[in-house]
């Protein structure tokens, strides 16, 4: 038997239809922010991550799909979504019509342990919004994140936040990193020796020592803002406050993608189960880095395989309607002709209908009209077929009406 591969898991049943009221909710919260759907390829040329997420990052260095094609190209199966939006909007000249909000939704692969909430084809909605270097959007950006998580119903939410500076800042704060780590990085781990020189900011960062002291005690970057950097970061607290989202300042909160300035943040529950449930930040120099034009951006991804894990670490109750609209039942197969008919008619007007093709008896058509939770049944024997006229009745009440086939939406909507 062919089994499915290492850190991939396949959805039916319940999971996608929570799957699919989670991504559905996602969409209604960032079109009533006007953001707009955008979906890129699986494949992209392994330079555009190589250059936009970075070199040192454990994505690329690690953690990417990475093969030679039959022309001899280096190619790379998207470990991440804001690159391959970068790309897009550089190569369809996008950034003609400025500002340009856009959300995503599609499956990421990255080759890491499996647990939990986290899987190596793991699934990521996010958002990217282009055109503006102002702290009301970064605080909308925060602000829809949390909102989505809110509506979502999960409790006790709340982001991290941090501000790691411009260019200038970030190096006078490699440089104090360094001081700081260098005469005690042999008792770190490998990766953390390289990055001492290559990027020190990861350190911050690593899954192994992060429970160093060493770490816990390395200087703040918000020592190091300058005045406008603080301003702007003092903004979006102020703005996140009117707000009413739930904050907190950590000052070692770097994320793991080497295109972030600014503005940076995670969300989390207070449950702490899978680690942070999605993050983002401001990342300006994206698309110049990339060669095209300089436009300052900001946005968030949502790791969603952990967003429906912590849905249900939380027993979330989920509003998702499991209901269809009727089951046909047929006494016999002869009616099957006249079911499918009216099954395709009324199924073009908008309603969920489903029937028995198999040749079940009738107490199990019945049972299976419970199963799909129907909210009426339709009987159709020969002489209903002679007649035109259908046995409806109501899965709840068990009442039954005779209705013709004729006035049928009529009847369903009024009892649906």
């Amino acid at each position: 038997m062919i089994q499915k591969l290492k850190g991939t898991y396949d959805v039916y049943g319940s999971l996608s239809k929570k799957h699919d009221y989670v991504r559905k909710l996602f969409q209604a919260v960032c079109e009533s922010y006007n953001y707009s759907y955008i979906e890129t390829p699986f494949l992209e040329r392994s330079e555009l991550f190589h250059r936009g997420v970075g070199e040192t990052t454990d994505i690329v260095t690690k953690e990417t799909y990475d093969f030679v094609d039959r022309g001899g190209r280096n190619n790379t199966i998207r470990p991440e979504g804001t690159a391959g939006v970068a790309r897009a909007i550089i190569e369809n000249k996008l950034y003609n019509e400025l500002p340009l909000k856009l959300w995503y939704y599609g499956s990421m692969y990255r080759y890491e342990r499996p647990q939990k909430g986290r899987y190596r084809e793991l699934r990521q909605i996010g958002i990217e919004s282009y055109g503006s270097h102002n702290p009301i959007m970064d605080a909308e950006v925060i602000s829809l994140g949390f909102n989505f998580l809110k509506e979502l119903g999960l409790k006790d939410i709340y982001v991290k936040l941090n501000s790691i500076g411009g260019i200038e800042t970030r190096n006078k704060y490699r440089e104090a990193l360094v001081n700081h780590f260098k005469d005690h990085i042999d008792g770190f781990c490998d990766d953390c020796k390289e990055r001492l020189n290559k990027n020190p900011l990861r350190i911050l960062d690593c899954k192994i020592d992060h429970d160093n002291e060493l770490i816990e005690n390395a200087p703040s970057i918000l020592d190091f803002l300058n005045n406008e950097e603080k301003e702007y970061f003092d903004k979006i607290k102020y703005y996140l406050d009117s707000l009413e989202v739930d904050y907190e300042v950590d000052s070692s909160l770097v994320r793991g993608l080497d295109y972030y300035t600014e503005t940076v943040f995670e969300y989390y529950s207070k449950s702490n189960e899978f680690g942070a449930l999605g993050g983002g930040g401001r990342y300006d120099n994206l698309l110049k880095s990339l060669d095209g034009p300089d436009i300052p951006s900001v946005g968030l991804a949502f790791g969603f395989d952990r967003l429906v894990s912590e849905i249900e670490n939380e027993e979330v109750n989920l509003n998702i309607d499991e209901t269809i609209d009727c089951y046909i039942l047929t006494i016999s197969e002869n009616e099957n002709e006249f079911a499918f008919d009216l099954a395709n008619k009324l199924r073009m007007c908008g309603f969920k209908i489903d029937l028995d093709l198999t040749g079940k008896s009738m107490k199990a058509k019945f049972k299976e009209a419970d199963r799909y939770f129907a909210k009426q049944i339709m009987i159709i024997g020969d002489e209903e077929v002679k007649q035109k006229i259908v046995t409806m009745r109501d899965n709840l009440t068990k009442e039954e009406t005779k209705v013709n086939v004729d006035n049928l939406v009529d009847y369903f909507d009024v009892n649906l």
